[in-house]
Parts: structure tokens; C-alpha cells; sequence
């Protein structure tokens, strides 16, 4: 049942400002911001066009509030298909809670998380994945996320899978005409085409499904692990990435006993870099503690960084070769970064004989700088941005995720079914679940309970 009372919200942060906005949205919206609002030319705002912007002062009672700038949206030509205001106010939070606390009194409600865009959702305005990119957009802090977010809000996941879901529809309308005529034996849906069809929707969803997993790491943030012994600089590397000392770095062994995490933006890509404490044998138990979390953190990591200490190469070689190669046993599926620090201090014979000895290692010094751009580049070489660069689709939500999975494994059933001539019926039956998953996708198939999930996420105002 769609809302039709009205609510209002700060639409901008909380907290203090130069301007603030205040939402309502509801049938009775522009009645209830003219009930408070007195224009300065004396315009009653229910007799505005909408999209108009007017100049006046909060009043209640005999007493001003504040200096506003109202702005006139009409439904269905507005964000949510309701009627609705925004107030922009001053950015006092005493005018901004006075001006709310007025708003109930006369009649609105406090708005729920992400209900303005439920409203716009539930009278067609958006579909469901174009309103889960409403909160992408509003989280995303890299050029990547904010492409792929704008990217979905303005339709083109939707439009896809709309496109695949209309045309399974036609062919399951064939399906089920076929049933109604079971006993004269006739087909009406040309199995060829249907099978081209099929290879076609599998193709496509193979394609957004894998990329799937180059969106999640854009949406959250590709996680890398620094690790290597104490005191080959890590924690120095972590302040040269982020260009700022986030990290404590001493001479002393062990200085790091916690996990640091921080994020740096690279060509685009958000990176969340993970200093971990040094990995040694060690009576400490609180570093001992640091060690175990360490490992925690490289399994969560999806790329890992080896740092050691170039300069004590010559001594101890066969130990770091020993230490590199576990790494690479106990982690086989992760990328591995073999990192010499210190360069600063070698030779060339030095270089050469690291670079001879150790393939694709980098040899950097991190207390200068030095080879930090190198090491950028090839940490964002680990991502597959084609899809970014090519405007293609990219799946970043994991509730799409997982109905494209049930879709694909849908669409496969019915390619046996007609590999193996089963009967129109079960076929049909497998159709309606492949079309009921898309529907979850866009939202044409909901519940209650879905809704109450995805929108909870959502900040209170939009």
C-alpha cells in the first residue's frame, strides 16, 4: 500500500552549517509549507507552478524562525511522485529543529530511513536497483564507485535485465498457450529461436555475474595486507602511500601490535591498505595477539604485499626465499607483491643480484619515496577496469548477485529441458522462477520485508 501522509526530514547533513534543507513529501505537502510560510510578496504557495523558488520567512505563530527559500515540486514531476517542498533554511541545528518541530505540529511525521526514496520507488519513479544506486552514490568516495552508481541510476543495469526479462515473457506466454492446447500437440514457440534466446540470456548473465567480482572490490574497496618481518618498514610504506604519518614507525621491534587499516584513491580505485604487525617468534603476548590478527587479515586481504629489508638480502637470502615461498604455499589463490625496501643503500651489483634472484620484485624506499608510483601502478594493474572504461554493466550489489546466480541457474534447466524434450510444463515451471529472479532485481516481484532491508541502509532525508 503506498503512503500518502506527509514527512519530513533534513535532507543535508546533521550538524551545523551555512544552509540546511528540509524535505517534505505527501499529498498535503505544499498545504502544510504554506500553513508556516509567509512570502514576502504575499504569494500563497499552493497557488504556485511548480519548480518554482520562493523567498519568505518560517513563522510560527507571530513569532519568525528564519529567512527561507522554498522550492515547489509538483507530483508526479518530483523526486518522490508526491507532492513536496525543501526549505532551505540556515544551517543553525536550533532554526533546523525548530522548524521540524513546527512541521510535525502541523500535521507531518518524521520521515524513516531512505523513505523518500521508498515513496519514489513505490510510485514509479525508480525501479529497485535504480533506488539501491540512490545509496551508492551517496557512499561512494572514488571515481570508479561514483561511475558505476551513476551508471545504474540512470537505468542501464535495469534496462538490461528488463530487456531479458520481456523477451523470456513473450516465449513463456508461447509455453503456457501450448499447455492450453496440450491435447492437440502443437507448438507454439519455435524451439530453435527459444534456444538462441537461451544462449543468449546465459551469455549475458555469465557477463554480469563476472563482473561482479571487479564491482565489489570497487564498491568496498580492494583490501591489500602489508606484511614481512619487524621493522623492515611497513609501517613507513603505509605512510608514503597515504602521504601522511598514519602510522607509528620506530627502531624498536614490534612497534606495530595492532592491525592500521587506511584507504588511498588510486587512478580512480578506492585501496584499503592493511599495516600488519611484524611476524616473528615472540614471548609478548600482546604482540603474539598482533601476529594472530595478522593472519586474519591476509586471509581477508585480495592482494598481499611482502616487505623486507633489502639491505640484509646478502645475509639472510635463503631465509627471505624460505619465508616468500610459505607465503605463496599457504595463500596460492592471492597475488603476491615481493617488495625489497631500502633500495636507497644498495649497489647496482645489489640490484642486480635481487632482480636476478627474486623475479617481478620491487625495489622501493619507502622512508624516500621511491618507487612508490611504481608500486601504485602495478597494485592497480591487479584490477580489471575494461568493463569501467567500456561503460559496460557492472554489478555491485550482492542481493543482484544473487538473483542473477538463481537466474542463470534457471535459464540452464531450461536449456536441458529442451536438449532433453521435456515436457512444456516443467519447462514453464522453471521459466516463471527465471523471470520471479529478474522481477527481484527491478522490484517488479517484492515483499514488505525486502523493502524494510534495503531501505534501512539509507540515510534519513533521501
Amino acid at each position: 500500500m503506498i503512503p500518502h501522509d506527509s514527512i519530513v526530514a533534513l535532507a543535508t547533513p546533521s550538524g551545523a552549517g551555512a544552509i540546511a534543507i528540509i524535505r517534505i513529501s505527501g499529498n498535503e505537502a505544499i498545504t502544510i509549507g504554506n500553513s508556516v510560510f509567509k512570502s514576502i510578496k504575499n504569494k500563497e504557495l499552493t497557488q504556485q507552478k511548480t519548480h518554482t523558488l520562493h523567498l519568505g520567512h518560517i513563522m510560527d505563530g507571530t513569532k519568525t524562525l528564519d529567512e527561507v527559500l522554498v522550492s515547489i515540486f509538483k507530483g508526479p514531476n518530483s523526486y518522490t511522485g508526491e507532492n513536496t517542498i525543501e526549505i532551505s533554511c540556515h544551517g543553525s541545528t536550533y532554526i533546523q529543529q525548530q522548524i521540524i518541530q513546527l512541521l510535525l505540529r502541523k500535521g507531518c511525521r518524521m520521515a524513516d530511513p531512505g523513505e523518500f526514496t521508498l515513496r519514489a520507488f513505490l510510485n514509479g519513479k525508480l525501479d529497485l536497483s535504480q533506488a539501491e544506486a540512490v545509496a551508492d552514490l551517496i557512499s561512494s568516495d572514488n571515481e570508479a564507485s561514483h561511475q558505476i552508481a551513476m551508471q545504474q541510476m540512470r537505468g542501464g543495469f535495469s534496462n538490461e535485465i528488463a530487456k531479458l526479462r520481456e523477451e523470456l515473457l513473450n516465449f513463456a506466454s508461447l509455453i503456457e498457450l501450448e499447455l492450453d492446447f496440450a491435447e492437440e500437440d502443437v507448438e507454439f514457440a519455435d524451439r530453435t529461436q527459444f534456444q538462441e534466446l537461451l544462449n543468449r540470456i546465459e551469455f549475458v548473465l555469465k557477463r554480469l555475474i563476472d563482473s561482479f567480482s571487479v564491482g565489489n572490490v570497487i564498491k568496498n574497496g580492494i583490501p591489500i595486507a602489508i606484511v614481512g618481518e619487524p621493522n623492515v618498514g611497513k609501517s613507513t610504506l603505509l605512510n608514503a602511500l597515504l602521504n601522511e604519518e598514519r602510522a607509528i614507525v620506530s627502531e624498536i621491534a614490534g612497534t606495530t601490535r595492532d592491525t592500521i587499516e587506511d584507504e588511498l584513491v588510486i587512478g580512480g580505485i578506492g585501496f584499503r591498505f592493511i599495516d600488519t604487525a611484524g611476524i616473528r617468534e615472540t614471548q609478548d603476548v600482546v604482540e603474539s595477539i598482533g601476529i594472530r590478527k595478522t593472519f586474519e587479515k591476509i586471509e581477508q586481504a585480495q592482494v598481499i604485499v611482502y616487505l623486507f629489508d633489502s639491505a640484509k638480502f646478502k645475509v639472510s637470502s635463503s631465509d627471505f626465499i624460505i619465508e616468500i615461498e610459505k607465503i605463496k604455499n599457504q595463500f596460492p589463490l592471492k597475488p603476491l607483491v615481493i617488495i625489497g625496501n631500502k633500495m636507497d643503500v644498495l649497489t647496482e651489483t645489489d640490484i642486480h643480484t635481487l632482480k636476478a634472484t627474486i623475479p617481478n620484485i620491487l625495489l622501493i624506499s619507502a622512508k624516500s619515496k621511491l618507487g612508490i608510483d611504481e608500486l601504485q601502478n602495478t597494485l592497480l594493474s591487479f584490477v580489471n577496469t575494461g568493463a569501467l572504461r567500456n561503460n559496460e554493466t557492472i554489478v555491485t550489489n550482492t542481493r543482484h548477485y544473487d538473483s542473477l546466480l538463481k537466474a542463470l541457474d534457471e535459464i540452464q534447466k531450461v536449456k536441458f529441458g529442451i536438449e532433453t524434450n521435456l515436457s512444456s510444463d516443467l519447462m514453464a515451471l522453471d521459466i516463471k522462477e527465471a523471470l520471479y529472479q529478474f522481477g527481484m532485481i527491478t522490484g517488479q516481484v517484492t515483499n514488505d520485508e525486502l523493502l524494510g532491508n534495503i531501505f534501512a541502509n539509507f540515510c534519513i532525508g533521501k
